[in-house]
């Protein structure tokens, strides 16, 4: 069983998969449905709030790598089908317009795994 992190450790690993779950449907809004930086059309707001509502719950946050392994999927049929679609075209992408985000994530999950 993987070791969990302390509660302070988890809140901040928390905002930061939100921040990097904003980031990456930020960008999917911006390549797909021609928004401009710092907006999102009412279906990416959507998904965005219903991303963080998700996380905000998530009662593996201590072990947990990314949503796609966890055991309990929390996200309704369609959302996930959205937020999938949302990794495949931003995930490739954050690496040039957020490096240091993109470290952090990797890290964490590299961190989670080493821990497990």
């Amino acid at each position: 069983m993987a070791r969990q992190l302390a509660p302070e450790q988890v809140e901040a690993k928390r905002a930061r998969e939100q921040a990097v779950v904003g980031e990456m449907i930020a960008l999917y809004c911006r390549g797909n449905h021609g928004t401009a930086r710092g907006e999102l059309c009412p279906e990416c707001a959507e998904l965005t709030a219903y991303a963080e509502r998700r996380t905000a719950r998530c009662p593996f946050m201590a072990t947990k790598t990314f949503c796609s392994q966890c055991t309990a999927h929390c996200y309704a049929p369609e959302m996930r089908e959205k937020i999938r679609q949302v990794m495949r075209y931003a995930g490739p992408r954050l690496m040039f317009s957020h490096p240091v985000m993109t470290v952090h994530h990797g890290v964490d999950t590299l961190a989670s795994k080493l821990r497990g």
